[in-house]
């Protein structure tokens, strides 16, 4: 089975992460790497995507420095988007002329790639007892209706592809302080609300299935290596991932 590297760094700032984000894109377009998926939670943050319009940041420029919550336009796709604690944020970073499940053509199409992550996601929540589903027209991974209980959104999805290697990705809500997403209309959605695993989850005695950050990180994980067809492994630093021997992992 070919292999996927997985890097977690756990909470760090969003330019910071946007750096490394870069460092591993470059890598991988020169063939310096393998595939990879970077798993991280940031502090509060909006970005704005491409398709992104600024009235849909509800909050002024005074409210946001007073909460410390920063804003940062990006170059994926979509509208604004809230990150923040309590969040997992996943960018795959990977080439997509690779050898994929699904692939029709030379390349795996960004819109099939983006079906196969909502999968994963709607996996995950599978694994914490919550039934999820995609919505035509609307991307993302939402909760299923039920009576008068309209679907919430509990991940949200956007990428960007340039020489076929992908960036950005998803953010999923763990046990995301939900306050925080009245700061925007999020993903320009007015008529949905927004949900998580903590809030969402059916009450267990097992704990893999508790919705806490490190179960949402190994549950990813495991569907990721699923969904993608790779062998999951673990990179202990950045420092390792862009080493020389990094690209010839050995399976154990």
């Amino acid at each position: 089975m070919m292999y996927l590297h997985l890097l977690h760094l756990g909470r760090i700032p969003y330019a910071e992460g946007l750096a490394v984000q870069k460092r591993v894109v470059d890598a991988r377009k020169q063939g310096l790497i393998g595939d990879t998926l970077l798993l991280l939670e940031h502090p509060p943050v909006l970005t704005l995507g491409r398709n992104s319009r600024r009235e849909n940041v509800l909050a002024s420029d005074e409210l946001l420095a007073s909460r410390n919550v920063e804003l940062h336009e990006i170059n994926r796709g979509g509208d604004v988007t809230y990150h923040g604690p309590g969040q997992l944020v996943g960018y795959p970073i990977v080439n997509l002329r690779g050898d994929w499940p699904g692939k029709k053509g030379p390349h795996l199409g960004p819109v099939d790639f983006m079906r196969m992550l909502e999968e994963v996601l709607i996996r995950v929540s599978f694994d914490f007892g919550i039934p999820a589903q995609r919505i035509a027209g609307r991307t993302g991974v939402w909760t299923v209706a039920g009576g008068s209980i309209q679907e919430k959104k509990i991940a949200a999805l956007g990428i960007h592809v340039s020489q076929g290697v992908t960036s950005h990705g998803f953010a999923l809500n763990v046990t995301t302080d939900l306050r925080d997403f009245d700061l925007i209309v999020p993903c320009g959605i007015t008529d949905r609300t927004v949900t998580s695993l903590e809030l969402e989850a059916q009450p267990t005695d097992d704990p893999s299935r508790q919705p806490t950050m490190e179960n949402a990180i190994h549950s990813t994980t495991r569907n990721f290596g699923r969904i993608f067809g790779r062998q999951m492994l673990w990179c202990s630093s950045l420092e390792e991932l862009l080493s020389p021997a990094a690209t010839n992992p050995v399976a154990g």
